[in-house]
C-alpha cells in the first residue's frame, strides 16, 4: 500500500486509530485508554503515538491526513475540543493544530457521532443512502443527520445535539440543564438509575449484580426483562415508550429514508424493535413515516474510525 488515511477515535474511556486504503478497507487498528483525567498533553502524546503505531504497522509509505471523531462539545471549523464532561480537564484543545505540527499532512475534527453516521454511509448499513439519520446510544444518546454524503451541520459549524430533545419536561435533569431529554431518559446510565432506585423484591437484578445496587448495568436490566423479571420489564417499557417518541421526533423533522441504529443498549432491540416498527407503520397522518426503514449499524465500535478516514478521502480523492 502506497499511502493510507488514519482514522481517530477518541471516547471518554478509549482511544482507537485504525489505518485505512483509498477503497475503505481497514489494514490495521490498535487501541488504548484515553485516561483523559491526566490532561490533553498526555492524551495528545498517546494519540501522536498510537497513529504513528498503527502507520508503522500497516506498511505504507505516505500518510495522506488523519481524520478524528471525538466525543463532544467540538469545533470542527476551528478544530477546537470544548469537552470538560466527558473528556475531563479537555477544555480548549487545538488537537488539529497539534497533529498537523507533528505530521504535516491535513487533519480534521469531527464530532463523534457524525464521524459514526458517516461512517455507516461509506462502508456500512447506509451505502447508498442520501438522508440517513443515525442514533447511538450507549453511556448518551448520539445522533447525526447525513445529507447527500455531507454532515449536516448546524450554525458555525455546530453539531444539532437529537440526543437532548425534550421528551418528558419533567423527566430527570441532565447535564445538558434540560429535563427529560432522550439521553436522560434513554441512555445505559439512565437505565442503570432506574434499576438502582426500583423495588427489587423477587427480582434477578440483585443477584445479577452480586448483591450490590451499585453493581446493576443496563445490559443487566434487558437479560432479567427476557427473563421475565418484573422490575426489569417495568424499566424497558418506560424506555421503550420513550425511545419510540424520540424516533418518531426523528421521522417528523427530518423524513430520512434511513435510521441506523448503533451503541452498546442497541444490542436488545429484540425487546423494543417490533414495537417501534409498528409505530412508524401506524404514523401516516403528517409524514411517511412508515417508509422510513430501522437499521443496525454494520460497523460497530469501529463506524467512527471508517466515518473520520472517509473525511479526508473524500476531499484527498
Amino acid at each position: 500500500m502506497d499511502r493510507l488515511v488514519i482514522g481517530v477515535d477518541l471516547g471518554g474511556t478509549i482511544l482507537r486509530a485504525g489505518a485505512f486504503d483509498a477503497q475503505g478497507t481497514m489494514v490495521v487498528v490498535c487501541e488504548t485508554p484515553i485516561e483523559a483525567a491526566r490532561g490533553p498533553e498526555s492524551g495528545l502524546q498517546k494519540m501522536q503515538g498510537l497513529i504513528k503505531q498503527v502507520w508503522a504497522e500497516s506498511g505504507a509509505k505516505t500518510l495522506a491526513g488523519i481524520g478524528i471523531g471525538s466525543t463532544g462539545p467540538v469545533d470542527p471549523l476551528h478544530g477546537i475540543i470544548n469537552n470538560p464532561f466527558t473528556l475531563p480537564t479537555w477544555e480548549n484543545v487545538r488537537v488539529v493544530e497539534w497533529m498537523e505540527k507533528a505530521f504535516s499532512v491535513p487533519v480534521t475534527l469531527e464530532n463523534d457521532a457524525d464521524v459514526a453516521a458517516l461512517g455507516e454511509y461509506w462502508q456500512g448499513a447506509g451505502q447508498t443512502i442520501q438522508r440517513l439519520y443515525a442514533v447511538t446510544v450507549g453511556t448518551g444518546v448520539g445522533t447525526a443527520l447525513i445529507l447527500d454524503g455531507e454532515i449536516y451541520r448546524g450554525v458555525d459549524g455546530s453539531h444539532p445535539e437529537g440526543g437532548h430533545m425534550v421528551l418528558d419536561p419533567g423527566g430527570p435533569l441532565c447535564y445538558c440543564k434540560m429535563r427529560g431529554c432522550w439521553e436522560s431518559l434513554c441512555a445505559g446510565p439512565s437505565i442503570e438509575r432506574q434499576a438502582r432506585e426500583a423495588d427489587l423484591t423477587g427480582s434477578h437484578l440483585l443477584e445479577m449484580a452480586a448483591g450490590e445496587r451499585d453493581n446493576i448495568e443496563a445490559r443487566m436490566v434487558f437479560e432479567a426483562a427476557r427473563m421475565g423479571d418484573k422490575p426489569a420489564l417495568a424499566i424497558v417499557e418506560d424506555f421503550t415508550r420513550y425511545f419510540i417518541q424520540g424516533i418518531l421526533n426523528v421521522c417528523i423533522l427530518f423524513v430520512p429514508e434511513v435510521i441506523v441504529l448503533s451503541g452498546g443498549v442497541m444490542r436488545s432491540t429484540d425487546l423494543f424493535l417490533p414495537r417501534l416498527e409498528d409505530a412508524l407503520q401506524a404514523y401516516t397522518e403528517m409524514v411517511p413515516a412508515h417508509r422510513v426503514h430501522i437499521l443496525p449499524a454494520k460497523l460497530g465500535y469501529y463506524a467512527g474510525l471508517y466515518g473520520a478516514a472517509y473525511t479526508i478521502w473524500s476531499k484527498v480523492l
